[in-house]
C-alpha cells in the first residue's frame, strides 16, 4: 500500500469478525486506526449515514480523505480490496 493509503477499522469489543480483520492487518503489517463503537451509538449512526449499515466490522480503505467502505462481513472482502489497491 502506498504511504497515502489509510485503513480504518470500525469495531466493537468481543466481535470475533473484528478481531479476525485486525489480526490479518497486524500479520501483514498494515497500519490501521480503530473506531470503537462498543458504547457509542452515535458512531453507529455515522456508519448508517455513510454506508447504510449499523454492524461491524466495517473497514474503510482510502487516501486523501476519500474512502471505500467494506461492509460485507468476511475477511475475503478486505483481502480483495487490499489486493486491488496494491495494483
Amino acid at each position: 500500500m502506498s504511504k497515502e493509503q489509510s485503513v480504518i477499522v470500525w469495531s466493537k469489543e468481543g466481535c470475533h469478525y473484528c478481531a479476525e480483520v485486525k489480526g490479518f492487518l497486524d500479520e501483514n503489517q498494515i497500519v490501521y486506526q480503530t473506531v470503537d463503537v462498543t458504547h457509542h451509538d452515535d458512531r453507529r449512526d455515522i456508519l448508517e449515514a455513510k454506508y447504510g449499515v449499523r454492524h461491524v466490522p466495517v473497514v474503510e480503505i482510502g487516501e486523501n480523505h476519500v474512502y471505500k467502505g467494506i461492509t460485507k462481513v468476511g475477511l475475503q472482502y478486505v483481502q480483495e480490496e487490499l489486493a486491488a489497491v496494491k495494483k
